[in-house]
C-alpha cells in the first residue's frame, strides 16, 4: 500500500533506444582537448595567468590583504604564544624519536615554519616536527649511524663525531624527501594522497605509535638501549628492555609516571570543559618547567644518575650542504617520508579549511612542505609536517591565520637564542613521558577494529595488514604493504562484484533485485542481469560466468549441441531415417538412431545455426526426433544493466561481443541499458557492431527496454495469470499479460509498468 498524503508522478513519453532518442535529440558538439591541446595551454602565458599564478605560489599575497587587524591580531598573538611553548617541548621531545641531540628539534619548529607562513595553503596547522616522521627518520640515522659499532662507509663522514653524522644524514635525507615533494608539486601530483584511504593512514599511525611508545621506553626506564632498524626491529628492542628490566632507574621511572598521570588528566579536564576554558591548560609546558626546577634544586643528575637534555648551545648554525651519498643510501626510505608528511598535513589542513571555510590546493601544499623541508635541511633540521595536537592547540585558542605559526616560531626561535641554558637539567624521561602521553589519540585508534569488522570487513583487512605488517617490518616497508593490501582489496571488490538478477517493483517503473523484495514480478521469457562495477580484464570472465548462473544455461553448450543436432538430422534425412511432415519430424527408420560421433570441423560447431538444405526451421523447444537431445532456453530476452559500469576496456569488449554472439546464436535476444555515453562511444571506436550485434539493442533505460520487449512478445504474456493486463505509461496495451510473482497470495490486481 502506497502510503497516504505521499506524492505521485506520471510521465508520458515515447519509448526510446539510444538510436531513437539521438534522432530526436540533437546533442551539442564539444570539441576535445588534445594532449597537444593541454600542452600549449600549460605553458602559455599572459599578464592575467602571471597574477595567477604569482598568487597560487604566494598565498600569503592573497590572505593578507584580508587580513583583519583589530578582530584577528589579538587572537593570533595568544595562539602563536600558546603553540610556541608546547613547539618548544615538542621539538625537544620529537627530537628523541630521530636519535639526535634535542636542540636540533628547536630548529625543525622554526625554519619550515618560516617558508611555509609565504607558502602554505592552510591557516590554521602548526608546521614542524611530527612524531612519525620522526621515527622514520630515526631509522634511516640508526641505520647508517648505529649506537655499538662503526657507521657505514659513506663519503663525507670523515673527521665528524657520532652526533654531527646523524645530523648530516638526517638533514640529508630531509633534503631529498624536501626534492621530491617539491617536484610532486610542480607536477602536479598531488592527487597521490587519495591513494592513502583513511583506513590506511589510521592502520599506519597506530603502528608508527606502538614504534614510538617502545622507543620512549628506554627514557622512561632509564636505560641504555642501543637504536635497531629493520624489520623486526621492535621485537629485538623489546627483547632488550626486558633483559635490561632490572636496571630501570627508579627516578626516571618515577618521574615519568607522575608526569604521564598529571598530563593525562589534566588533558581530560582540557577536553571535557573545552567549551569554559578560554584556552587549554598548557599542561605540558607546566610539568616541563616544574619538572626541570626540580631537577635543578635537588641535581638528579649527580644524585640518581639521569640523562638530561644537557647543554643547548645558543644561536643558530651555519648552513650545510647535503650529502649526495647519502641520497644513495636513503632513496628508498625518503619517497615513504615525503609521502606520510604530506598525507597527515594536507589531511589535517582539510578538516580545518572545511571547519573555516576557506580552500587548500594540495598541489601548491606539496610545494610549500617541499621548499620548507629543503631550506630547513639546509640549517640542520629535519623533516617536518604537522602534529595533530600542535595544530589543535593553535586553532582551538583562537589562532586564524599563519600569523600565529609564524608568532609560534619567533617564540621557539628566544628560546633558542637566549634561554634555551634554563633546560639544561630537564630530564629526557620528561620528554619520554610526555611523548607516551600524546600517542593517546593514535593508540585509541585501536576502536576502529570492531567498527570496521562489522561495517566493512576488506576495510578492517587494509587496517589490519597495514598495523600488522608496519609494526613488525618497519613503518616504510609497512606501508608499501598497505598500499598493496588496498589495492588488492580495491581489485578484489572490483574483480568480483555482487551481481544480481533484477525484478519489476509492482506498479512502477523501478526494478530491484528480486532477492530483496517478495512483491516482484518477473515477465515470462526476460531476465534482467546487472553488473556493479566497471568491466575489465580481471573481471570478464567472472562477469560471464555470473551472466550464465542467472539465465540457467550456457550458451555455447546449447549452441553446440543444437549445431550437431543440426549435422545428424541432415545425415538422416539424405539417409532416409527421418523425414518432413507437415506435423514435424517423422522417424522412418525400425531401428534406434545413434547419435554422430563425427568431431571433425569442431569449429563449425561455434557457428551460428545453419538451417539450409533443410525442410524448415527447427523448434528447438518443440518436440525433436528421439535420440536427439538439446538442453531447453525458457528465455527470449535478456537485459544487462549497465547503469554502474563506468568504464569498458579492450579485453572487456573481446569478452562481452563473444558473450553477445554466442547469446543471439540461440535465438536470445539482448539488450543493453543504461550505458554510459562514453561507453557506446568507445564501442563505435573500437567497430564493436556488426551483422550479429548492433546498436539497436541499446536502450535509455530498463524501462523502455522492456516495453520493448512486451510489445514485441505479446504471445508470452498471454498464458494464464492472476493478472488481467499490463497497463504502461506509453502507447503499449496488452491484454491478458501474464508475470511471474514471488507473492503467492497476492491478490488479482492491475500490475503497471
Amino acid at each position: 500500500m502506497m502510503r497516504q498524503g505521499a506524492k505521485q508522478y506520471v510521465v508520458a513519453r515515447p519509448l526510446y533506444s539510444e538510436e531513437s532518442f539521438a534522432e530526436e535529440h540533437v546533442k551539442v558538439y564539444r570539441h576535445r582537448k588534445t594532449i597537444l591541446d593541454h600542452f600549449k595551454q600549460y605553458f602559455t602565458c599572459d599578464a592575467k595567468r602571471a597574477k595567477n599564478a604569482a598568487l597560487s605560489l604566494l598565498p600569503v599575497i592573497g590572505w593578507m590583504k584580508m587580513y583583519q587587524i583589530k578582530e584577528w591580531l589579538l587572537s593570533d598573538i595568544v595562539s602563536g604564544v600558546s603553540t610556541g611553548l608546547v613547539a618548544v617541548l615538542q621539538g625537544l621531545a620529537y627530537c628523541l624519536l630521530a636519535s639526535l641531540p634535542p636542540w636540533y628539534g628547536l630548529f625543525s619548529a622554526f625554519f619550515p615554519v618560516i617558508i611555509y607562513f609565504f607558502l602554505g595553503t592552510s591557516r590554521h596547522i602548526s608546521v614542524g616536527p611530527f612524531p612519525v616522521l620522526c621515527l622514520m627518520i630515526g631509522s634511516v640515522v640508526t641505520r647508517l649511524v648505529p649506537d655499538e659499532g662503526p657507521p657505514a662507509n659513506i663519503t663525507g663522514f670523515e673527521g665528524l663525531t657520532r652526533d654531527e653524522q646523524r645530523v648530516l644524514v638526517a638533514s640529508s635525507v630531509t633534503f631529498l624527501a624536501g626534492i621530491m615533494q617539491l617536484a610532486m608539486g610542480i607536477l602536479q601530483v598531488g592527487f597521490v594522497v587519495m591513494y592513502l584511504s583513511d583506513t590506511l593512514v589510521s592502520g599506519f599511525t597506530t603502528a608508527a605509535a606502538i614504534h614510538i611508545l617502545v622507543s620512549q621506553l628506554k627514557f622512561v626506564l632509564g636505560l641504555q638501549v642501543p637504536g635497531i632498524s629493520g624489520p623486526l626491529a621492535i621485537i629485538y628492542t623489546l627483547e632488550i628492555i626486558f633483559n635490561k628490566i632490572t636496571s630501570t632507574n627508579v627516578c626516571d621511572l618515577v618521574i615519568s609516571l607522575v608526569i604521564m598521570v598529571v598530563v593525562f588528566i589534566v588533558k581530560e579536564l582540557n577536553d571535557r570543559f573545552k567549551s569554559k576554558l578560554p584556552v587549554p591548560i598548557p599542561i605540558e609546558v607546566i610539568m616541563t618547567v616544574i619538572a626541570c626546577g626540580v631537577s635543578y634544586a635537588f641535581n638528579f643528575r649527580a644524585k640518581y644518575g639521569i640523562d638530561t637534555v644537557g647543554h643547548i648551545p645558543k644561536g643558530y648554525e651555519s648552513p650545510m650542504a647535503p650529502n649526495l651519498h647519502i641520497f644513495q643510501e636513503t632513496a628508498v626510505e625518503a619517497f615513504p617520508m615525503a609521502i606520510v608528511g604530506f598525507a597527515v598535513a594536507f589531511s589535517v589542513a582539510k578538516v580545518y579549511s572545511v571547519k573555516h571555510d576557506y580552500t587548500i590546493d594540495g598541489n601548491q601544499e606539496l610545494i610549500a612542505f617541499g621548499v620548507s623541508n629543503i631550506f630547513g635541511a639546509s640549517f640542520k633540521s629535519f623533516a617536518a609536517s604537522t602534529a595533530l595536537s600542535r595544530s589543535a592547540v593553535q586553532e582551538s585558542t583562537g589562532g586564524k591565520t599563519q600569523v600565529a605559526g609564524l608568532l609560534s616560531a619567533i617564540i621557539v626561535m628566544i628560546v633558542t637564542l637566549a634561554i634555551g641554558f634554563l633546560l639544561d637539567p630537564l630530564p629526557k624521561s620528561v620528554l619520554g613521558a610526555v611523548v607516551i602521553v600524546n600517542l593517546k589519540g593514535m593508540l585509541m585508534q585501536f576502536r576502529d577494529i570492531p567498527y570496521l569488522w562489522r561495517r566493512d570487513r576488506p576495510d578492517c583487512v587494509v587496517w589490519l595488514g597495514t598495523c600488522i605488517a608496519s609494526i613488525l617490518l618497519g613503518l616504510d616497508l609497512g606501508l608499501a604493504v598497505g598500499l598493496g593490501v588496498e589495492l588488492v582489496s580495491v581489485v578484489v571488490r572490483t574483480q568480483f562484484p555482487r551481481c544480481s538478477v533484477l525484478a519489476n517493483i509492482k506498479g512502477t517503473d523501478i526494478y530491484k533485485d528480486r532477492k530483496d523484495y517478495c512483491d516482484v514480478y518477473e515477465p515470462v521469457g526476460v531476465k534482467i542481469f546487472r553488473i556493479p562495477s566497471p568491466i575489465f580484464f580481471a573481471n570478464i570472465e567472472f562477469f560471464r560466468s555470473k551472466l550464465v548462473e542467472a539465465v540457467g544455461f550456457s550458451p555455447l553448450r546449447v549452441l553446440r549441441k543444437r549445431n550437431k543436432a543440426v549435422r545428424m538430422i541432415r545425415k538422416l534425412l539424405k539417409k532416409g531415417d527421418l523425414q518432413w511432415t507437415s506435423n514435424g519430424f517423422m522417424t522412418t527408420s525400425c531401428g534406434p538412431i545413434k547419435e554422430s560421433e563425427d568431431e571433425s570441423n569442431m569449429e563449425d560447431l561455434d557457428l551460428p545455426t545453419d538451417f539450409k538444405d533443410l525442410p524448415a526451421r527447427i523448434d528447438w523447444n518443440g518436440e525433436l526426433p528421439s535420440n536427439i537431445v538439446v538442453p531447453r532456453v525458457d528465455i527470449h530476452s535478456l537485459i544487462l544493466d549497465f547503469a554502474a559500469v563506468s568504464f569498458l576496456d579492450i579485453s572487456a569488449l573481446k569478452g562481452l561481443k563473444t558473450a553477445l554472439k554466442e547469446l543471439i546464436r540461440v535465438e536470445v535476444e539482448v539488450y543493453i541499458v543504461a550505458c554510459d555515453p562514453y561507453i557506446l562511444e568507445k564501442l563505435h571506436n573500437c567497430c564493436f557492431f556488426d551483422d550479429e550485434v548492433q546498436p539497436s539493442i541499446f536502450f535509455l533505460t530498463l524501462h523502455d527496454a522492456m516495453l520493448h520487449i512486451i510489445e514485441k512478445y505479446p504471445d508470452s504474456t498471454e498464458k494464464k495469470s492472476d493478472f488481467d493486463k499490463i497497463i504502461t505509461t506509453v502507447t503499449v496495451h496488452n491484454p491478458g499479460g501474464s508475470l511471474r510473482s514471488r507473492d503467492k497470495y497476492a491478490p488479482p490486481s492491475e500490475t503497471k509498468f
